[in-house]
Protein backbone atom coordinates (compact mmCIF):
# COMPACT_ATOMS: atom_id res chain seq x y z
CA UNK A 1 0.00 0.00 0.00
CA UNK A 2 1.06 3.45 -0.67
CA UNK A 3 2.13 5.50 2.36
CA UNK A 4 1.84 9.27 2.78
CA UNK A 5 5.05 11.12 3.41
CA UNK A 6 5.83 11.18 7.16
CA UNK A 7 6.04 14.26 9.09
CA UNK A 8 9.35 15.43 9.81
CA UNK A 9 9.56 16.33 13.86
CA UNK A 10 12.16 18.95 13.31
CA UNK A 11 11.15 20.87 16.16
CA UNK A 12 11.35 19.48 19.95
CA UNK A 13 8.70 21.24 22.05
CA UNK A 14 11.09 23.18 24.70
CA UNK A 15 11.02 22.37 28.71
CA UNK A 16 9.24 25.49 29.47
CA UNK A 17 6.30 25.13 26.89
CA UNK A 18 5.55 21.63 28.55
CA UNK A 19 5.62 22.91 32.25
CA UNK A 20 3.44 25.39 31.14
CA UNK A 21 1.16 23.25 29.38
CA UNK A 22 1.08 20.79 32.27
CA UNK A 23 0.43 23.81 34.71
CA UNK A 24 -2.59 24.42 32.87
CA UNK A 25 -3.73 21.10 32.50
CA UNK A 26 -3.14 21.04 37.02
CA UNK A 27 -5.41 24.07 37.10
CA UNK A 28 -8.08 22.52 34.70
CA UNK A 29 -7.91 19.61 36.67
CA UNK A 30 -8.33 21.22 40.09
CA UNK A 31 -11.69 23.23 38.61
CA UNK A 32 -13.40 19.86 37.71
CA UNK A 33 -12.31 18.83 41.20
CA UNK A 34 -14.04 21.37 42.96
CA UNK A 35 -17.29 21.52 40.44
CA UNK A 36 -17.29 17.82 41.56
CA UNK A 37 -16.92 18.50 45.47
CA UNK A 38 -20.31 20.72 45.10
CA UNK A 39 -21.88 18.55 42.83
CA UNK A 40 -21.48 15.27 45.70
CA UNK A 41 -22.60 18.23 48.53
CA UNK A 42 -25.94 18.81 46.42
CA UNK A 43 -26.69 15.70 46.32
CA UNK A 44 -26.48 14.32 49.78
CA UNK A 45 -29.36 16.46 50.86
CA UNK A 46 -31.88 14.30 52.59
CA UNK A 47 -34.82 13.25 50.23
CA UNK A 48 -38.40 11.61 50.84
CA UNK A 49 -38.37 8.02 49.48
CA UNK A 50 -41.66 9.08 47.74
CA UNK A 51 -39.92 11.56 45.51
CA UNK A 52 -36.68 10.36 45.93
CA UNK A 53 -36.09 9.42 41.80
CA UNK A 54 -38.28 11.96 40.78
CA UNK A 55 -36.03 14.81 42.43
CA UNK A 56 -32.88 13.34 41.62
CA UNK A 57 -34.01 13.37 37.98
CA UNK A 58 -34.83 17.14 38.19
CA UNK A 59 -31.42 17.80 39.60
CA UNK A 60 -29.99 16.12 36.56
CA UNK A 61 -32.35 18.79 34.05
CA UNK A 62 -30.62 21.54 36.26
CA UNK A 63 -27.62 20.68 35.92
CA UNK A 64 -27.49 19.67 32.33
CA UNK A 65 -29.66 23.06 31.56
CA UNK A 66 -26.92 24.87 33.13
CA UNK A 67 -24.17 23.54 31.63
CA UNK A 68 -25.95 23.50 28.18
CA UNK A 69 -26.29 27.67 28.97
CA UNK A 70 -22.52 27.92 30.30
CA UNK A 71 -21.69 26.80 27.17
CA UNK A 72 -23.81 28.41 24.88
CA UNK A 73 -22.09 32.05 26.78
CA UNK A 74 -19.14 30.17 26.47
CA UNK A 75 -16.30 31.13 23.71
CA UNK A 76 -13.74 28.69 22.47
CA UNK A 77 -10.22 29.08 24.50
CA UNK A 78 -7.37 27.49 22.82
CA UNK A 79 -5.27 25.61 25.14
CA UNK A 80 -2.10 27.60 24.89
CA UNK A 81 -1.23 30.47 23.12
CA UNK A 82 2.75 28.98 23.02
CA UNK A 83 3.80 28.82 19.46
CA UNK A 84 6.08 25.81 20.20
CA UNK A 85 2.82 24.06 21.95
CA UNK A 86 0.80 24.26 19.25
CA UNK A 87 2.84 22.93 16.52
CA UNK A 88 3.29 20.08 18.16
CA UNK A 89 0.52 19.18 18.87
CA UNK A 90 -0.50 20.30 15.22
CA UNK A 91 1.96 17.63 14.09
CA UNK A 92 0.41 15.34 16.87
CA UNK A 93 -2.58 15.73 15.68
CA UNK A 94 -1.44 15.62 11.55
CA UNK A 95 0.72 12.44 12.52
CA UNK A 96 -2.49 10.84 13.37
CA UNK A 97 -4.56 11.29 11.14
CA UNK A 98 -1.78 10.30 8.03
CA UNK A 99 -1.96 6.92 10.10
CA UNK A 100 -5.93 6.77 9.94
CA UNK A 101 -5.66 8.07 6.05
CA UNK A 102 -2.77 5.33 5.52
CA UNK A 103 -5.48 2.54 7.07
CA UNK A 104 -8.47 3.88 5.27
CA UNK A 105 -6.11 3.69 2.46
CA UNK A 106 -4.96 -0.02 2.61
CA UNK A 107 -8.43 -1.25 3.30
CA UNK A 108 -9.63 1.11 -0.08
CA UNK A 109 -6.67 -1.49 -1.84
CA UNK A 110 -7.55 -3.97 -0.37
CA UNK A 111 -11.00 -3.98 -1.02
CA UNK A 112 -9.76 -2.77 -4.74
CA UNK A 113 -7.54 -6.13 -4.83
CA UNK A 114 -10.68 -8.43 -3.98
CA UNK A 115 -12.73 -6.91 -6.59
CA UNK A 116 -10.33 -7.22 -9.34
CA UNK A 117 -9.82 -10.97 -8.64
CA UNK A 118 -13.55 -11.56 -8.64
CA UNK A 119 -13.99 -9.50 -11.71
CA UNK A 120 -10.81 -11.65 -13.72
CA UNK A 121 -12.58 -14.80 -11.89
CA UNK A 122 -16.33 -13.06 -13.18
CA UNK A 123 -14.82 -12.64 -16.88
CA UNK A 124 -13.03 -16.13 -16.91
CA UNK A 125 -16.34 -17.92 -16.17
CA UNK A 126 -18.14 -16.22 -18.89
CA UNK A 127 -15.39 -16.90 -21.18
CA UNK A 128 -16.18 -20.68 -20.32
CA UNK A 129 -19.87 -20.05 -20.30
CA UNK A 130 -19.38 -18.70 -24.15
CA UNK A 131 -16.78 -21.30 -25.02
CA UNK A 132 -19.90 -24.28 -23.73
CA UNK A 133 -22.15 -22.70 -25.28
CA UNK A 134 -20.80 -22.13 -29.21
CA UNK A 135 -19.88 -26.23 -28.26
CA UNK A 136 -23.52 -26.74 -27.76
CA UNK A 137 -24.11 -24.78 -30.70
CA UNK A 138 -21.66 -26.82 -33.17
CA UNK A 139 -23.33 -29.86 -31.82
CA UNK A 140 -26.68 -28.75 -31.93
CA UNK A 141 -26.11 -27.94 -35.70
CA UNK A 142 -24.53 -31.23 -36.27
CA UNK A 143 -27.30 -33.10 -34.91
CA UNK A 144 -29.64 -31.20 -37.62
CA UNK A 145 -27.99 -31.98 -40.11
CA UNK A 146 -27.08 -35.33 -38.93
CA UNK A 147 -31.12 -36.01 -38.94
CA UNK A 148 -31.88 -34.17 -42.10
CA UNK A 149 -29.72 -36.73 -43.16
CA UNK A 150 -31.04 -39.76 -41.42
CA UNK A 151 -34.32 -38.82 -42.66
CA UNK A 152 -33.67 -38.54 -46.37
CA UNK A 153 -31.26 -41.92 -45.66
CA UNK A 154 -34.59 -43.73 -44.32
CA UNK A 155 -37.18 -42.58 -46.77
CA UNK A 156 -34.70 -42.97 -49.96
CA UNK A 157 -34.11 -47.14 -47.90
CA UNK A 158 -38.10 -47.20 -47.12
CA UNK A 159 -39.08 -46.15 -50.72
CA UNK A 160 -36.37 -49.00 -52.21
CA UNK A 161 -38.15 -51.55 -50.26
CA UNK A 162 -41.35 -50.40 -51.70
CA UNK A 163 -39.76 -50.72 -54.92
CA UNK A 164 -38.12 -54.57 -54.34
CA UNK A 165 -41.84 -55.60 -53.18
CA UNK A 166 -43.09 -53.96 -55.53
CA UNK A 167 -40.79 -56.31 -58.32
CA UNK A 168 -41.21 -59.06 -56.35
CA UNK A 169 -45.01 -58.81 -56.65
CA UNK A 170 -44.77 -58.13 -59.50
CA UNK A 171 -42.81 -61.24 -60.90
CA UNK A 172 -45.12 -63.31 -58.79
CA UNK A 173 -48.08 -61.92 -60.85
CA UNK A 174 -45.81 -62.94 -64.13
CA UNK A 175 -44.93 -66.00 -62.92
CA UNK A 176 -48.86 -67.07 -61.62
CA UNK A 177 -50.18 -65.85 -65.04
CA UNK A 178 -47.65 -67.43 -67.07
CA UNK A 179 -48.55 -70.63 -65.33
CA UNK A 180 -52.26 -70.04 -65.47
CA UNK A 181 -51.86 -69.11 -69.26
CA UNK A 182 -49.47 -71.84 -70.13
CA UNK A 183 -52.19 -74.48 -68.23
CA UNK A 184 -55.44 -73.23 -70.32
CA UNK A 185 -54.12 -71.62 -73.13
CA UNK A 186 -51.41 -73.47 -74.68
CA UNK A 187 -49.86 -73.57 -77.93
CA UNK A 188 -52.19 -73.83 -81.43
CA UNK A 189 -50.25 -77.14 -82.09
CA UNK A 190 -50.67 -78.61 -78.80
CA UNK A 191 -54.52 -78.09 -78.53
CA UNK A 192 -55.60 -78.38 -82.20
CA UNK A 193 -58.41 -80.45 -82.97
CA UNK A 194 -58.30 -83.70 -85.35
CA UNK A 195 -59.69 -82.28 -87.99
CA UNK A 196 -57.05 -79.09 -87.99
CA UNK A 197 -54.70 -81.46 -87.86
CA UNK A 198 -55.68 -83.27 -91.10
CA UNK A 199 -56.25 -79.83 -92.62
CA UNK A 200 -52.73 -78.38 -91.54
CA UNK A 201 -50.50 -81.50 -91.42
CA UNK A 202 -47.60 -78.97 -92.62
CA UNK A 203 -45.72 -77.01 -89.88
CA UNK A 204 -46.18 -73.78 -90.14
CA UNK A 205 -43.87 -71.51 -91.69
CA UNK A 206 -43.41 -68.92 -88.53
CA UNK A 207 -43.39 -70.20 -85.39
CA UNK A 208 -46.36 -69.07 -83.32
CA UNK A 209 -46.05 -67.45 -80.01
CA UNK A 210 -47.76 -68.00 -76.73
CA UNK A 211 -50.26 -66.18 -74.92
CA UNK A 212 -48.13 -65.36 -72.39
CA UNK A 213 -45.60 -63.94 -74.88
CA UNK A 214 -48.37 -61.52 -76.00
CA UNK A 215 -49.20 -60.11 -73.16
CA UNK A 216 -46.16 -59.58 -72.17
CA UNK A 217 -45.14 -57.86 -75.40
CA UNK A 218 -48.26 -55.94 -74.75
CA UNK A 219 -47.39 -55.11 -71.39
CA UNK A 220 -43.38 -53.89 -72.49
CA UNK A 221 -44.51 -51.76 -74.76
CA UNK A 222 -47.15 -49.79 -72.54
CA UNK A 223 -44.42 -49.38 -69.79
CA UNK A 224 -41.60 -48.46 -71.85
CA UNK A 225 -43.20 -46.20 -74.58
CA UNK A 226 -46.88 -45.14 -72.66
CA UNK A 227 -47.50 -42.53 -75.60
CA UNK A 228 -47.03 -44.91 -78.40
CA UNK A 229 -47.97 -48.14 -76.84
CA UNK A 230 -49.33 -50.20 -80.02
CA UNK A 231 -47.81 -53.06 -81.29
CA UNK A 232 -48.04 -54.32 -84.78
CA UNK A 233 -49.70 -57.63 -85.09
CA UNK A 234 -47.25 -60.51 -87.46
CA UNK A 235 -47.69 -63.49 -88.09
CA UNK A 236 -46.26 -65.00 -84.76
CA UNK A 237 -49.05 -63.81 -83.61
CA UNK A 238 -52.18 -66.47 -83.37
CA UNK A 239 -55.60 -64.51 -84.85
CA UNK A 240 -57.88 -67.03 -81.83
CA UNK A 241 -55.40 -65.31 -79.23
CA UNK A 242 -55.99 -61.71 -80.93
CA UNK A 243 -59.43 -62.42 -81.13
CA UNK A 244 -59.91 -63.61 -77.13
CA UNK A 245 -58.29 -60.54 -76.34
CA UNK A 246 -60.07 -58.06 -78.37
CA UNK A 247 -63.46 -59.73 -77.29
CA UNK A 248 -62.99 -59.34 -73.50
CA UNK A 249 -61.31 -55.80 -73.61
CA UNK A 250 -58.13 -56.72 -72.87
CA UNK A 251 -56.74 -54.94 -76.14
CA UNK A 252 -57.73 -52.36 -78.30
CA UNK A 253 -57.66 -52.03 -82.12
CA UNK A 254 -55.87 -48.95 -83.61
CA UNK A 255 -58.64 -46.48 -84.51
CA UNK A 256 -56.85 -46.33 -87.90
CA UNK A 257 -54.78 -49.13 -88.06
CA UNK A 258 -56.59 -53.06 -87.53
CA UNK A 259 -52.92 -54.18 -87.59
CA UNK A 260 -52.37 -52.68 -84.62
CA UNK A 261 -53.37 -53.25 -80.89
CA UNK A 262 -52.35 -51.73 -77.41
CA UNK A 263 -53.21 -53.14 -74.07
CA UNK A 264 -56.17 -51.26 -72.51
CA UNK A 265 -55.01 -48.95 -69.87
CA UNK A 266 -56.27 -50.96 -66.67
CA UNK A 267 -53.96 -48.23 -64.63
CA UNK A 268 -55.88 -45.26 -65.62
Amino acid sequence: AEKLPEIINDSVCPVDAKEELLDECESIWKQMEECQSKLMLLGTETLQKSDAKLSLLMMRVKALTAEYNQWQKRSPEIISTNPDVLVALGKEELQKVKNDLEMVLSTVQSKNKKIEEDLKREQQWHEEQEQILDTLNGIEEEMKKQVVQFSEKRAFQELENKMLKLRAYKEELLNALGEFLEEHFPLPEKGGSAKKKKNYSEEPAVQLITLHEILEILINKSMTTPHEPYVTINDSFWPPYIELLLRYGIALRHPEDPNRIRLEAFHQ
